[in-house]
């Protein structure tokens, strides 16, 4: 009986604890919502958001769960975040459109606008840099996987902390993609916040393994925004991954 009760109380309190949420009617994009424990969740939180790839486009939300930050989560990792994951029907990421679920995310919560994340894979690479590209002011760190960015927004970029990763032998994505907007982003301020790990041997689908790893989420969330206004800093630089390193993917 004692055991039943025990675990019948585990179960509630993982119940109680799994915040995971759809939103939908509220912003243009609907989105994951993922909220941490009450004791992070009431100390001005830091918010994650995911951008994912073309395979999980489309109009049922639960695509969005295959893989990613999302997905890591649903198997146990916790994130000591706000984790928001949007969801485009069709077509590129709109930086506008990703900043309203921001918003949203703003006026809805109490959350430190000092550590605001963004990550996102293939499609969601692009939509990364071109998000953190349009809005850096408004982003404190980016991880771009296998995707690409425009020139224009290179000096944008440059400002704040950005860890590019691609693999050599991808063919859905060329790696020349990341390495153009790399080279953009060192000739504005010779790449100081930029971070380019290209991986030997890997194709497109081998840098989802950066999800299931601790080293994206500990060098994203070591970086602070200085203030309103102000570049992003990376803190502890000297624990930091080396800038062009390569090699294999996290594991």
């Amino acid at each position: 009986m004692k055991r039943l009760v025990f675990a019948f109380l585990l179960l509630f309190t993982f119940t109680a604890n799994a915040q995971l949420s759809a939103v939908r009617g509220k912003t243009f994009y609907p989105f994951w919502i993922n909220l941490p424990a009450d004791s992070i969740l009431n100390n001005k939180p830091p918010v994650l958001i995911f951008l994912h790839g073309k395979s999980l486009s489309g109009t049922d939300l639960n695509r969005v769960k295959r893989y990613g930050v999302i997905h890591e989560i649903e198997k146990g990792r916790q994130v000591p975040a706000i984790v928001v994951a949007p969801q485009v029907a069709r077509g590129s990421w709109d930086p506008d459109k990703v900043l309203e679920v921001l918003e949203y995310v703003q006026k809805t919560y109490n959350i430190d606008s000092s550590r605001i994340y963004v990550c996102g894979m293939s499609l969601g690479g692009y939509g990364t840099m071109h998000f953190a590209g349009k809005h850096a002011d408004k982003i404190t760190a980016a991880v771009a996987l296998c995707g690409g960015g425009s020139a224009k927004d290179a000096c944008n970029l440059a400002s704040i902390p950005m860890w590019i990763q691609h693999g050599n032998r991808d063919e859905a994505v060329p790696v020349s993609q990341s390495r153009d907007i790399v080279a953009a982003i060192r000739k504005c301020n010779g790449g100081k916040n930029l971070i380019y790990t290209e991986v030997r041997g890997a194709d497109h689908g081998d840098l989802e393994k950066v999800f299931r790893t601790d080293e994206m989420y500990e060098w994203l969330f070591m970086q602070v925004r200085k203030g309103v206004g102000e570049v992003a800093i990376i803190k502890e630089e000297e624990n930091a991954p080396a800038d062009g390193a390569s090699g294999a993917a996290p594991q």
